[in-house]
């Protein structure tokens, strides 16, 4: 294709000015002058300003939009965002923890059982109403209401295990998730603040050996950030690297996940389309026959998958083995510690795909299904001599506590899906990325730096003086300060307290002239 003045247009834009072409032209970059896109013609940021160009036709370094270059927004791939109407975002999740809804805990149906109880309920309400009109207007069925008391404790008992054994796995979940952060942050803490950098290099290389180092150090702790998003995805049965929240975390590494989303690259994005609106709502129902394979995409692959999250430990670990026998770590303790925080990563790997391979056993469920569905059908024979024709709603309220304590069993027992009430992964993963940025938004400081400070009010609150002026004191002065600072700290608690308590006193007083006065109103009266 050719603009209006026949020039080619397209990716590579138009020629430079002079008719000189963009490349070939000895080296370095080249500027030219590209017309900015119509969306951004008016924008004060991207007009007349010139692109250069490296001969090898990328964008030259100082181009190339980055955190530390302006841009309008950074965008973050951790985040999940939930629109207000849609049912894809009202139904599923997880349940963003950050927002808060001020309808009574009763009323709300975002995280609620409820939708998928709508067709059972509605099935159980017919058979009901459909028993009690054969009892009431052709010939009586009722029964005696002693199977209530028998077969009502075996389903409590029932639910009971379901409920206990599914909460169980989710606290085990998120258990494990915490394990993750808290290695991660210890991890980061080791490559970042207690490595050391390279000994015995040339002055004239120290500056490209201190920079690369920097880098080293980032990619590690985006490894660390990347494993938990592979762990995320690997328990969702999602084995690809082209998500994005991790395609740009792991793709120079050479994995068995990136080889399999390069050769069949059509089945690694058709499987991430979106379900059909049918579809959608039979599974928000509880139907059954709507529900898709889990492990569909794992069934449908070409090649080998491999175990991103197995691979990316064993890159952190060839990093710290690096670390270790370089001299770059050179307290035992700090490889000692790198070391076990690696093996407490992959004890949580292996922990969470315990949880989600080893479900309740398929005979307790089944059993557990059965009596309870057995009990909620005989429930209107027992009910309809003592109740008539309130027999059908008290036979669905009685099947809407039955049925969502074993519904609610049911979608805890997986805690790492796509459930409204299942673990916020992303958030975790977020979290996790969060701290590693934080820990490395600063270089190690020496204790001095940060301890020499006027703001280092070392024996507040007891005194404001900061740490420049205690180093003015003798010693015995500073330590008969420290022990002062206790005596100083219960006599303001008592203090403190006594007032309190002269305040409620003052209160309780007012309170009683009060009634007072107005008992002797009345009795003048």
């Amino acid at each position: 294709m050719s603009d209006g003045d026949g020039n080619p247009s397209g990716a590579g834009g138009p020629a430079p000015a002079g008719g000189a072409p963009a490349a070939g032209l000895g080296g370095g970059t080249v500027t030219t002058s590209a017309a900015p896109p119509a969306s951004q013609a008016n924008d004060p940021a991207t007009t007349n300003k010139p692109k250069r160009i490296d001969t090898n036709g990328s964008p030259a370094i100082e181009d190339i939009a980055s955190l530390t270059s302006p841009r309008l927004f950074t965008p973050n791939p951790f985040s999940r965002k939930n629109t207000s109407l849609d049912i894809d975002d009202y139904f599923t999740g997880p349940r963003d923890i950050q927002k808060h809804s001020k309808w009574p805990i009763f009323l709300q149906m975002h995280g609620s059982i409820l939708p998928k109880m709508i067709l059972p309920l509605l099935a159980i309400g017919g058979w009901a109403t459909a028993l009690t009109c054969v009892s009431m207007l052709v010939r009586p069925i009722g029964i005696n209401s002693i199977l209530l008391t028998v077969l009502g404790f075996v389903v409590g008992l029932s639910l009971s295990f379901r409920s206990s054994t599914a909460y169980e796995r989710y606290n085990d979940g998120r258990k494990y998730w915490s394990q993750l952060i808290l290695a991660s942050q210890n991890l980061g803490r080791v490559y970042w603040v207690h490595s050391i950098g390279r000994k015995e290099v040339p002055e004239e290389q120290k500056e490209l050996v201190r920079r690369r180092e920097v880098l080293e150090r980032l990619t590690a702790m985006n490894l660390i950030v990347a494993f938990g998003v592979a762990v995320k995805h690997k328990l969702r049965f999602e084995p690809y690297t082209c998500y994005e929240d991790i395609s740009s975390l792991v793709s120079h590494l050479d994995t068995f996940a990136k080889r399999a989303t390069e050769l069949d690259p059509d089945t690694a994005q058709g499987l991430r389309q979106r379900r059909s609106f049918f579809k959608s709502v039979g599974e928000y129902l509880g139907v059954s026959f709507a529900e898709s394979n889990p492990r569909k995409t794992l069934k449908k692959a070409a090649s080998p998958l491999g175990n991103l999250p197995l691979e990316i430990l064993s890159y952190l670990a060839s990093y710290t083995d690096e670390l270790a026998l370089s001299g770059r770590l050179p307290v035992t303790m700090h490889q000692t510690m790198a070391y076990n925080n690696l093996l407490s990563m992959n004890d949580v790997l292996t922990g969470t795909e315990r949880v989600l391979n080893t479900p309740l056993p398929i005979a307790y469920s089944i059993a557990i299904a059965q009596i309870t569905w057995v009990y909620i059908l005989l429930l209107p024979f027992q009910l309809l001599n003592a109740l008539s024709w309130l027999t059908i709603p008290a036979t669905v309220a009685a099947a809407y506590i039955i049925l969502g304590l074993l519904f609610i069993g049911r979608e805890i027992e997986n805690p790492f899906g796509q459930d409204v009430n299942d673990l916020p992964l992303e958030a975790f993963c977020a979290q996790i990325a969060a701290d590693m940025d934080v820990i490395a938004s600063r270089p190690p400081r020496p204790s001095s730096e940060w301890m020499d400070s006027v703001s280092n009010h070392v024996l507040w609150p007891l005194s404001n003086s900061g740490f420049p002026v205690w180093m003015t004191r003798p010693e015995d002065k500073i330590r008969e300060a420290v022990n002062h600072k206790v005596e100083a700290t219960f006599q303001s608690k008592r203090a403190k307290d006594a007032a309190a308590e002269a305040q409620a006193h003052h209160r309780h007083h007012l309170h009683s002239e009060k009634n007072g006065h107005k008992k002797v109103s009345v009795e003048a009266v």
